[in-house]
């Protein structure tokens, strides 16, 4: 008996379908998995004999572990760092050599955001976004320049941000926090 027409058509259609995707079908991608090395199997596999240790010292032996403080004999960071002394308090003897407990605020920010004669309090800065860190005083700083008369007031004033805006026909007022 020969096949009909119609019943071969549906065998090779089956033959080039894709394969259906399943629990059965999954498998990971080419290239993502490999095997693990395996070490101290013989000098052919590469890591034989001393298993990729090299040879004698510390890292040779068994237990070692390569401490992530260890940098390979030179003195290390904590001991090269020095020691503060004193009651051990932030404000004794600070890390950083220039610590700053203000926000700076430059002339020329103030010449760009404000109008001539205008009242710039702490709060018309952080609302023409100058001294927005909450809670830290402001301190007027010099550089650029004033062309318009302002009374500024601020926590602090460097000695040439405070003859700049007198120079300019303004005001300074200190603010107390």
């Amino acid at each position: 008996m020969t096949p009909s027409a119609t019943e071969t058509e549906t065998e090779k259609a089956a033959e080039n379908a894709p394969e259906r995707v399943g629990l059965h079908t999954l498998k990971p991608a080419p290239g993502s998995r490999k095997a693990r090395k395996r070490i101290g199997r013989g000098e052919g596999s590469g890591t034989g004999k001393t298993s990729g240790r090299g040879q004698k010292g510390y890292g040779s032996r068994s237990g070692a572990k390569r401490r992530e403080r260890f940098e390979g004999g030179q003195m290390p960071i904590h001991m090269r760092m020095r020691k503060l002394r004193g009651p051990h308090m932030k404000k004794s003897m600070p890390f950083e050599p220039f610590r700053t407990h203000t926000q700076p605020v430059n002339l020329s920010d103030l010449e760009k955001r404000f109008q001539e004669g205008a009242e710039v309090t702490v709060e018309a800065m952080k609302a023409a976004g100058l001294a927005t860190r909450k809670d830290i005083p402001v301190k007027v700083l010099a550089k650029g320049s004033l062309s318009k008369p302002l009374t500024v007031h601020a926590h602090a004033f460097s000695a040439a941000a405070k003859s700049g805006i007198e120079a300019a026909g303004g005001a300074c007022v200190v603010v107390e926090s």
